[in-house]
This record gives C-alpha cells, structure tokens and sequence, in this order.
C-alpha cells in the first residue's frame, strides 16, 4: 500500500511540470479535430435514426411511463438525444485513450524513467503498435459492457460505481503495457501484471472513479442536449487530464516494481 501511496505523491507532483502540462495539448487537439468532424457530420443523422426507431417501435411510451416511474420525467423529450450521447461517450474514451497512448504515454515513461530511474535498461518489450491493439481489444470489451450497463444512468450512484470498475480494469489493461513498453521485456511485464495485480487494479479503480466524473455531466438532461458541442470538448479535456496524471501513477508505481524485480534477480544469480 505505501507503495501505490508514494507513486501518487509523486504523480501528483509530476502533473504539474511544464513538460506534462504542455503534452496535454495535443492529444486534446487531435481528439476534438476528430469529433468535431465527426459530430458535424454524423450526430444529427444518428439522432434522427434513433428518433424513427422508437416512434416505429412506439418506444417513447414505455420510456416516458418508465422514466416518469423513476421521477425522470423530463428526460422523456430528449430520449434520443441522450442514448445517441451516451452511446458516443466510449467511443470519446477510445480516441482520448488511443491518443494518449500514441502521443503521452512515450514522453511520460521517458520522463519518469530517465529523471527517476536511469539505471534501468530499456528492453523494449512494447510497440506503438502493440499498444494500439492492447487499448483497441480492451475498448471493444470496455464498449460492450459499457452498452450493457447504460440503463444503470438512472440511477446515478450505482452508475459512477460500475463505471470506475470498468474504467479500473481498462486503465490497468492499457496503462501497464504503455508503461512498461520501451523498459521491460515481455517477460518482466508478465511477472508484474502477476504479483502487482491487485495494487494495480487499485490504482485502476481509484483512477476510475476519476474517469466516471467525466461521464456524469452528461446526465444533465435537456441542458445536455442543447450544450452537447461544448459538454463534448470539456469531456475530452478531463480524459486527457485524466489519462496523464493515470500514466504517471502508473508509470511510477511500475517503473518501482521493474527496478526492484531486476534487483532481486541481480541478488539470486549472486
């Protein structure tokens, strides 16, 4: 547990230099390029299939009796809106993520390795490429069981809940192999996921908690309708916030475990 504490206190400190702060522009930039188009191009369209497909289904009464039911009653006339809204919010993590991998996580764990850990040799166990498919076959679960779950927005505080846990395993999936991907060999980076899983899911859940926060300011109703362009840039800049201070908890708690892993083999062959 001191451990997963002293990696914190050092993230924490690490989020504010100059270097961190600037590497968030970027990513943030690409990702809203992305949406921007995407949105411009897309979100009505999806909006109105969705719109057919409840007045074909007669989906708005059993929404509005449901909904009213829960004391939810004025969602009833954005309904459409705000599943086409939720349904795109995975889809926001997977840019921000995969553009935090691409672009952050290379600078932090060169940052962290070569200002706290030169010692170490870099084995390069990891690749871009590699990272890519670790964080794309992570998103397609986390999106599945995300879908699954969208029902629980009703009730608020059981949604934070599921959604931190999803977040934990994912951010652990993804961050781990980001970390570790220029350090350690495949080997090493199988032995720590082995005798740090719990301490670093715990990482994975605190830091999840801190993803869902972003999710909750699209539970505003019709305000989240009518400010969706604005909601959506300020949900990206909190990923990426996010995702930073997350690669360097993760970064820190790893690159300590890495060190100490070769250490030990260092006493066994003497």
């Amino acid at each position: 547990m001191g451990a997963v504490i002293r990696a914190w206190s050092r993230a924490f400190l690490s989020q504010w230099h100059g270097k961190m702060l600037l590497m968030s522009i970027a990513p943030f930039l690409l990702a809203l390029g992305v949406w921007a188009v995407l949105l411009y191009l897309y979100l009505q369209p999806l909006v109105d299939q969705l719109h057919a497909l409840f007045t074909e289904h007669n989906l708005f009464a059993t929404s509005t009796s449901w909904l009213r039911s829960l004391g939810l009653g004025a969602l009833t006339s954005v309904v459409p809106p705000l599943i086409a809204m939720l349904a795109l919010l995975p889809l926001m993590i997977l840019t921000a993520l995969i553009f935090i991998g691409v672009v952050a996580m290379p600078v932090i764990g060169r940052h962290v390795g070569l200002r706290h850990y030169p010692q170490l040799e870099q084995r390069k166990g990891g690749s871009i490429l590699g990272s890519i498919g670790v964080a794309l076959g992570g998103m397609l679960i986390f999106i599945g069981l995300w879908i699954v779950t969208l029902p629980l927005y009703a009730f608020p505080p059981l949604a934070v809940v599921v959604q931190a846990l999803l977040w934990g395993w994912l951010t652990c999936r993804v961050m781990v192999y980001d970390t570790l991907a220029d350090y350690a060999s495949t080997e090493e980076r199988h032995q720590i996921l082995r005798e740090h899983r719990w301490r670093l899911l715990m990482i994975g859940v605190i830091s999840g908690a801190a993803g869902a926060l972003p999710g909750a300011i699209w539970l505003g109703g019709v305000m989240a309708v009518v400010m969706f362009p604005f909601l959506a840039a300020v949900s990206i800049w909190l990923y990426v916030l996010i995702f930073i201070f997350t690669g360097l908890w993760f970064a820190y708690y790893c690159m300590d475990a890495l060190a100490q892993l070769r250490a030990q083999a260092v006493l066994i062959e003497e």
